[in-house]
């Protein structure tokens, strides 16, 4: 075992996959909370059945222990992914959150951003959300603050990072930037190919 957050996690150790080390589970979890903040206790302490976090092939899985189990005969070459991907590390060690763990941000967001119905097509193609296309905002929400983007109908987008906080948002422009994307679900069809979108 080892404990994330007072929580303890259950780990295997096997060919096709692994658990994180402290220093990527630090990493992971600390761009994780600019989004969800410690409702990342959630994915942890589940009251239907117990799930973790797993490593294969430089990508962040989310996945139920029992999912996990079943996985343990399958080759590392000939595993494909396991569970939802939350992202993956990149070569210099960072972490990017990638599209296909859009449902658990939504679910558990701090702050969130509601984009008018004529700013979400030009969002959808991968823009950053302007002032005269913003909805409503979260209050109190900072700048530089990871945010998550939904239609007028709470339908999530995507995902992206404050320009201003909600104050300044009320003075700004209608022309001017106050949020820039990150990720979009118009990458499921634009990058169809490089993304792992499968969930459990």
């Amino acid at each position: 075992f080892f404990s994330v957050g007072g929580q303890s996690v259950l780990i295997w150790l096997s060919d096709s996959m692994r658990p994180l080390t402290e220093e990527e589970m630090k990493t992971f979890f600390e761009k994780l909370a600019k989004y969800i903040g410690r409702n990342i206790r959630f994915l942890l302490d589940r009251k239907d059945e117990n799930y973790c976090f797993r490593l294969h092939k430089d990508r962040v899985y989310y996945a139920s222990e029992k999912l996990v189990r079943k996985a343990q005969c399958i080759p590392r070459e000939n595993l494909a992914a396991i569970g939802t991907c939350f992202g993956k590390f990149t070569k210099t060690h960072k972490f990017r959150l990638e599209i296909t763990c859009l449902d658990y941000l939504a679910r558990f967001a701090q702050y969130k951003i509601w984009i008018k119905p004529a700013g979400v097509m030009s969002y959808l193609y991968g823009n950053h959300v302007l002032k005269a296309h913003l909805g409503r905002i979260t209050e109190n929400t900072p700048k530089n603050q990871g945010v998550v983007y939904f239609s007028m109908g709470d339908i999530p987008l995507g995902f992206g990072v404050s320009a201003y906080s909600t104050k300044e948002c009320r003075k700004v422009e209608g022309t001017a930037i106050i949020a820039f994307h990150q990720a979009d679900v118009g990458q499921y069809l634009r990058d169809e190919d490089s993304l792992t979108a499968f969930s459990s």
